[in-house]
């Protein structure tokens, strides 16, 4: 009952937000032309704002004319002097944190946070809620697990006394949502406090096996939930007990800061225990075991395109109860689209953010309302952070209009070019060919990644692949015609015929995701962040993912 009062408060909070979205997809390019003078206005008094003459500029086109395009290499300087603590550089508004974040791919890059850019991400997170309760209120009537990660920076500050990083996942909610969802949160935000994976995994799941209601999920890397779940089996007896004993005894001890947090689960449920462990001792397959363990789940929402594509199919399979939605294109600089039930794309956040689209072969930068619907465009960004005409590198297609908005997909990474010897390989020609030869030998792998690596003073692109039952013989052939897909490529066939690079090898790799997490994790990154690059930057994935040796194949 408090958990569908508490839903229906959010929903309620929601609304105002869900209907200016209604209205502003109806006139876009005025809505879009609005929201950048505005913060425009809101900034000229700013180191940035004197430069480009802010105060001055009445339209887009004067925007476009007097201030270049820019990437994070352009805003070092100025977020160093916000480390520093000197106000007034990129906002008017001061710089809550600097959130880090490395896209996967790329060194620590440091992100402004301001009110107002977290405003910004509330009101397309508003939006998002509002249309699931709204299509589905049976969702409301239960439990919400939000992804809770470790923190990676644990009370670090600039030497300015800026904090560096959001304590929890959540706090991308807003301190309002924030308390409304803390009411229906199935784990506490206090498991981040837990850096040890298996310790942090078990006491997420004794939370979760607690909510019999638990209707909706929401993590970003599907691979995320599929590894947190995968120990059921294995700790199934002690979760039990624990649940019905009021105890908590996981792999390893829990921090001292945990104490205060202990209460919430030192709670008997001798019910809900022989329920769980009926579920575990009956179940022949994890569909049935997670129906079982969790009837009234609904919506798990997780990434859902580019290579997490790969991932979701499995997902699906093992979760038959809920339905799975893609989050559309969120990243820590902003909030760039919603999905939305029943659409064919996640819908253009226009009340969010100032957005310009750069086609990717070149050309003049193009509005939202100017987009052509099956082309394919790079973001550019303006935010209330201090981020202007920001290059995000990220690439989606547009793939449908709700009135006058686009709905688009997002595509891969639109510089994710990897480039040793002039190869020239590219991430979106990478993930299609291997996409085709996974269907054609009907591979479903639970990891997989392509990586430049030396053996005997060779270089050669590595295919690391976990794919439990597929033979040697067939990866053989898959990374064979995986080479000559490559080679339509002509820079990188030009490189194999200098011998530059010798032909496509292929290894196997276990627990790839996990090995892939534990290492992004020593880096720094948030697990609940991380993305499996397809082709990665940098060397020295098949010593951190412990890949095998080398199956032989004809090349």
């Amino acid at each position: 009952m408090f958990t569908s009062v508490a839903n229906s408060l959010w929903l309620l909070a929601c609304l105002p937000e869900a209907h200016a979205f209604r209205q502003a997809q109806r006139d876009v390019a005025g809505t879009q032309h609005r929201l950048l003078l505005r913060l425009l206005h809101q900034n000229a008094d700013t180191v940035i704002g004197r430069r480009y003459q802010f105060a001055h500029i009445r339209s887009i086109a004067d925007y476009q004319a007097r201030v270049p395009l820019s990437t994070y290499a352009d805003y070092q300087e100025a977020i160093e002097h916000i480390g520093r603590g000197k106000p007034g550089v990129l906002t008017r508004d001061p710089v809550l944190l600097l959130e880090p974040t490395s896209g996967s791919t790329a060194a620590t890059k440091y992100i402004p946070y301001t009110a107002a850019l977290r405003a910004e991400f509330e009101r397309a997170i508003a939006v998002w809620i509002a249309d699931l309760f709204t299509h589905d209120p049976r969702l409301m009537a239960g439990a919400a697990y939000w992804s809770v990660s470790p923190v990676a920076w644990n009370n670090q500050y600039t030497v300015g006394g800026i904090p560096i990083g959001f304590e929890d996942d959540r706090a991308y909610l807003g301190r309002m949502h924030q308390w409304l969802a803390q009411a229906i949160l199935a784990v506490p935000s206090a498991v981040r406090l837990i850096q040890d994976m298996d310790t942090l995994r078990y006491v997420t799941l004794i939370a979760l096996l607690r909510r019999r209601d638990l209707a909706l999920i929401s993590v970003w890397n599907p691979t995320f939930l599929t590894l947190l779940v995968r120990n059921l089996n294995a700790w199934g007896l002690r979760l039990a007990t624990d649940i019905a004993e009021g105890t908590l005894t996981p792999p390893t001890a829990l921090p001292p800061a945990w104490s205060a947090n202990w209460a919430w689960f030192n709670r008997p449920d001798a019910q809900r225990a022989a329920e769980v462990y009926t579920a575990l001792c009956t179940s022949t397959t994890p569909a049935l075991l997670h129906t079982h363990l969790w009837p009234n789940l609904r919506l798990i929402s997780c990434w859902a395109d580019a290579q997490a594509a790969w991932y979701v199919p499995p997902l699906a399979q093992s979760f038959p109860q809920a339905q799975i939605q893609g989050k559309g294109l969120i990243a820590t600089e902003g909030f760039v689209s919603i999905p939305l039930v029943g659409q064919t794309g996640a819908a253009l956040a226009v009340r969010s953010h100032f957005f310009e689209f750069l086609p990717p072969d070149g050309g003049t930068a193009r509005l939202a309302h100017e987009l052509v619907t099956g082309e394919r465009y790079a973001v550019v960004l303006t935010t209330a952070g201090g981020l202007y005409r920001y290059q995000l590198h990220d690439l989606v297609e547009v793939s449908g209009w709700q009135d006058t908005c686009p709905l688009l997909r997002f595509i891969g990474r639109s510089n994710g070019c990897v480039d040793w010897f002039g190869e020239k390989l590219h991430e979106q020609h990478v993930r299609a060919a291997l996409t085709d030869l996974l269907t054609q030998y009907a591979i479903t792998p639970d990891f997989v990644m392509l990586t430049c690596a030396e053996n005997n003073d060779q270089h050669a692109y590595t295919l690391l692949i976990e794919a439990d039952g597929v033979s040697d013989h067939m990866l053989g052939q898959l990374a064979r015609d995986l080479d000559a897909a490559l080679a339509t490529n002509y820079h990188y066939r030009y490189c194999r015929e200098l011998g530059q690079l010798a032909a496509v090898r292929v290894r196997r790799v276990v627990d790839g995701h996990e090995r892939y997490l534990a290492a992004t994790i020593a880096r720094g990154q948030r697990a609940g962040d991380i993305k499996p690059p397809l082709l990665p930057q940098g060397t020295g994935w098949c010593q951190l993912l412990g890949a095998q040796t080398p199956i032989a194949h004809d090349s």
